[in-house]
């Protein structure tokens, strides 16, 4: 379908306004500066990510992991992430991802093994190698080696101040539609604030947790297998904890429910009982933003083009959008993956 002109690789002065300053509009902004485009951000928060669902997220960088529920794009374009990631921020942490379940739930790792792939199975002695706070407490896992994790609220930052040092510009506090900005192109990064162009767009609910306890120390995020509601914990600073999430079709994302509450606080107590004792510092909810397929998609409509649907996996794939949504700015001829055409 033919689309609205826009300058071409040829002329490094394209303007690019950017609607949204979570993670993938920062993103966005990164790739594009770093390819000589002039960018614009317009956030309707006070801060970089405050308002997004990018604030409640894990940052788990997990591609094999997250194969044993999600499509092939998923694994295949996650795994630009690490790297592209380290190139842009600090506190990347390369330590892998930890899988364990109950002896009662062992059928639930050999399941997770047989979806997944670049995994080593482990038993008891490389589990306390690896945790030592864990030792004795499983007798088999999966390990990841070539995972990493982040801290959200950390990269977020990062992402924002990489935009200002490559001479880009952010207005906080600033509500605008995409269609109102004044520019060559328009990239539109609000989320489920996007509904009315994007009618396929629906919200997954999501719950999670920070603890804080200085009686348990994880050294990379840890998987917990049940058949019920699978979670996970990722160690952040000073002895913080996320564990996460809930995923709950068409929730209400005011509010996090206490049954949500005690499935996420007792999956911590069974990775590790002295979590009964930890400080609950926070108690986060949002929906997260996908389309039927929950998969991520460049939606093309003149000037516009709305990067959205990224469900779990914000931090895993902002890279690989970002580059695929720089590519259809910068080369109008292209057609790269994940993008739709649609009339104006």
């Amino acid at each position: 379908m033919p689309h609205a002109s826009i300058q071409s690789r040829s002329n490094p002065s394209l303007r690019v306004g950017i609607v949204g300053a979570g993670v993938v509009g920062l993103a966005c902004a990164v790739e594009l500066l770093g390819r000589g485009a002039e960018v614009e951000v317009f956030e309707r928060g006070e801060t970089a990510g405050a308002k997004a669902c990018s604030w409640w997220a894990g940052g788990m960088l997990a591609p094999w992991c997250e194969g044993e529920s999600a499509e092939e794009p998923v694994v295949r374009l996650g795994q630009e992430a690490a790297s592209w990631w380290e190139r842009h921020v600090e506190g990347v942490v390369r330590k892998g991802t930890l899988v364990v379940a109950p002896s009662r739930d062992r059928a639930e790792l050999r399941r997770f093994a047989s979806r997944t792939s670049h995994l080593v199975e482990i038993e008891a002695e490389a589990i306390a190698a690896l945790e030592p706070d864990l030792a004795g407490r499983f007798g088999k896992a999966l390990f990841f080696e070539s995972e990493a994790h982040l801290d959200p609220r950390l990269a977020l930052a990062g992402l924002a101040a990489k935009v200002i040092a490559l001479g880009g510009r952010i207005h906080y506090g600033r509500e605008v539609a995409p269609e109102d900005v004044t520019a060559d192109a328009v990239l539109d990064c609000r989320g489920l604030a996007a509904r009315e162009a994007l009618p396929d767009l629906r919200g997954v609910k999501g719950e999670m947790l920070l603890l804080r306890t200085r009686d348990v120390a994880l050294s990379r995020p840890v998987r917990l297998l049940h058949p019920r509601i699978p979670l996970y914990v990722v160690p952040r600073a000073d002895g913080i904890f996320m564990v996460g999430a809930t995923m709950i079709e068409g929730g209400d994302r005011s509010a996090v429910t206490a049954r949500s509450v005690l499935e996420l606080l007792g999956g911590a107590y069974a990775l590790h009982p002295a979590f009964g004792e930890a400080q609950i510092v926070e108690i986060g909810v949002d929906a997260r933003p996908a389309f039927p397929d929950n998969l991520p998609r460049l939606t093309r409509r003149g000037r516009v083009i709305h990067v959205n649907g990224f469900y779990r996996h914000g931090f895993l794939l902002s890279p690989a959008m970002a580059r695929l949504a720089a590519d259809a700015l910068l080369d109008p001829a292209s057609i790269p993956e994940r993008l739709h055409d649609v009339a104006a």
